[in-house]
C-alpha cells in the first residue's frame, strides 16, 4: 500500500547531472513512486544563477539559499551534485542535522573527508549514500560494499576516467600523439576547456581513495593515493606497448598485500596486456575489475560519465534511500574495521618496461644489466637498436618494487654511456 504523504527532495546544483536528475524524477514520477512507496517531490533547488531559465523546473522552487533549504526540517533527502569541497560539505553536514539522508557525486569531497561525513550521518542516524561518485552509471559501489561483503577483495583495478581513456584510445587506435588526440577529445567535448584533473590522474585519484575505503573496510585518503599523470605518454611508448602485445591504460589500482597486513592505492599510466579485459574498454567508456578470493574475477562496465549515466546512479541511491526513510532504517555506512596500513609507493612490487637512450658501443649492455643486478632487479627481455653510434635499449624487468627501480635508475642515469631514460612504464594486469 503507498503512503500518501511525498518525499520530500532537495537538489543542490541543477547543471548537468542536476538537471537531468530533475528532468527523471518528474517525467517518471509514477514509477518511482511504484518502486518507493510513496510519491517523491521536488522541494527545491539551489542554485547560483537563478535568473537561467531551466525547463521542466518550477521557478518558485529555485533558491540561491541553499543553507536555508537544507535547514528547512521538512526535507527527506537532500541531492547533492555541485561538486568541490566548500560549501557541500557544510551543507551535507547540515543537512544531516536538520533530519535529511544525503545522495551524492561528490568524488573530491568523499576522497578527502568520506570519514568524517560518516560519522556525522551516524550521529544523525541518517543514510549517505554516493554510487554516483565513482564510474557513473556502472553500479559499483553498492556491489562492493553489499554484494560483496561476505567476500575478501584482494584488488580493484580499473578505468575510471573516461577523458583519458579516449585520449590514450585515440592514441593507440590512430598513432596520434597525446596533443592531437586531447585537441579531439576538446572539441568533441570529452575534455574540459581545463583537463588538468582528469589528465593529471587528480580525478581518478579520488576515485581510488573511495573504491580501496569501501573494498579493505579501511580508510584511504586521497592524499594516501600515489598519482601520475598520463601527458608524458607517447606515440613510441604505444609502438613498445605493440611489440608486448599490450596497450596502454590510465589505471586506478587499489590492492591488498600477499601477508593481509597493508593495502596500496596508485593511479598511473601503464602497460597492460591485450587479452585483459580492460584492455578492450574503448572510447570514454570506464570498467574497474575485481578480484576476491570467493567470487574470483569480476568487471563492471560502462558509461562513466555524463549527465544521464550520472543522474541514472543518482537516483539508484534516491530510491534506496527512500525507501529506508520509509521502513524507519538506515543503509550501510562506513566499514572501517580493518584499519590495515596504507603502504607507500615505494613497497609496490610490480614489472617495468624501461626505455634507455645509450651509446652504440660494446659494453654498454654488460653496465646496464650489472646496474640492475646491483639493485636487485632481475631483468626478464632486453632489446637493442643501434645507429650512427647512437642507439637505444629497451629492458623489461621481473616483478620489482618501486623503491628498488627507482634506485636502479638514479644508478642508470650517472652512467657515462647512458644519454638519457626515455620513458619507464608499468606493466600491469598479468
Amino acid at each position: 500500500m503507498m503512503r500518501m504523504r511525498p518525499l520530500k527532495v532537495a537538489l543542490l546544483g541543477c547543471g548537468v547531472v542536476g538537471s537531468e536528475v530533475a528532468r527523471i524524477m518528474t517525467t517518471h514520477a509514477d514509477d518511482l513512486a511504484a518502486r518507493i512507496g510513496a510519491p517523491v517531490e521536488l522541494a527545491g533547488v539551489a542554485v547560483r544563477r537563478p535568473s537561467k531559465v531551466r525547463e521542466g523546473i518550477d521557478p518558485a522552487l529555485v533558491t540561491t539559499d541553499a543553507t536555508a533549504l537544507v535547514k528547512r526540517g521538512d526535507i527527506d533527502v537532500v541531492v547533492e551534485v555541485i561538486g568541490g569541497i566548500e560549501p557541500a560539505r557544510t551543507l551535507i553536514t547540515t543537512a544531516f542535522e536538520h533530519g535529511a539522508s544525503v545522495v551524492s557525486a561528490n568524488k573530491a569531497l568523499l576522497a578527502q573527508d568520506g570519514a568524517a561525513l560518516h560519522a556525522a550521518a551516524e550521529q544523525n542516524d541518517k543514510d549517505l549514500y554516493y554510487e554516483a561518485a565513482v564510474a557513473g552509471a556502472i553500479p559499483l559501489i553498492r556491489p562492493l560494499r553489499e554484494s560483496l561483503a561476505g567476500d575478501k577483495i584482494n584488488r580493484v583495478m580499473g578505468v575510471v576516467n573516461g577523458t583519458t581513456n579516449f585520449i590514450l584510445d585515440k592514441m593507440d587506435s590512430t598513432g596520434a600523439g597525446y596533443q592531437e588526440a586531447l585537441d579531439e577529445a576538446t572539441a568533441l567535448g570529452y575534455a574540459e576547456a581545463d583537463p588538468t584533473a582528469d589528465v593529471e590522474g587528480f580525478d581518478a585519484a579520488a576515485k581510488a581513495a573511495i573504491l580501496a575505503g569501501i573494498a579493505f573496510h579501511t580508510r584511504v585518503r586521497l592524499d594516501d593515493v600515489y598519482r601520475e599523470g598520463m601527458t608524458e605518454v607517447t606515440a613510441a611508448d604505444f609502438r613498445s606497448a605493440k611489440e608486448m602485445g599490450c596497450t596502454i591504460k590510465l589505471l586506478a589500482i587499489c590492492e591488498r598485500s600477499k601477508d593481509g597486513a597493508s593495502v596500496t592505492a596508485r593511479v598511473h599510466p601503464a602497460m597492460i596486456p591485450l587479452t585483459h579485459p580492460l584492455a578492450s574498454v574503448r572510447g570514454a567508456y570506464n570498467a574497474v575489475f575485481v578480484e576476491s578470493d570467493a567470487a574470483g574475477q569480476l568487471m563492471f562496465y560502462g558509461p562513466g560519465a555524463g549527465g544521464s549515466p550520472t543522474a541514472s546512479a543518482v537516483l539508484g541511491d534516491l530510491v534506496a534511500v527512500c525507501r529506508n526513510r520509509l521502513n524507519g532504517a538506515t543503509g550501510p555506512g562506513e566499514s572501517a574495521y580493518a584499519a590495515l596500513t596504507v603502504s607507500p609507493m615505494g613497497e609496490v612490487v610490480t614489472r617495468y618496461h624501461i626505455s634507455l637512450d645509450v651509446a652504440d658501443k660494446p659494453g654498454v649492455l654488460a653496465q646496464v644489466a650489472t646496474v640492475f643486478a646491483e639493485h636487485g632487479v632481475s631483468i626478464d627481455t632486453v632489446r637493442q637498436q643501434g645507429k650512427d653510434g647512437e642507439a637505444s635499449l629497451v629492458v623489461v624487468t621481473h616483478r620489482a618494487s618501486d623503491a628498488s627501480l627507482t634506485g636502479t635508475v638514479e644508478a642508470l642515469r650517472k652512467l657515462d654511456t647512458v644519454r638519457g631514460v626515455a620513458s619507464i612504464m608499468r606493466v600491469e594486469g598479468e
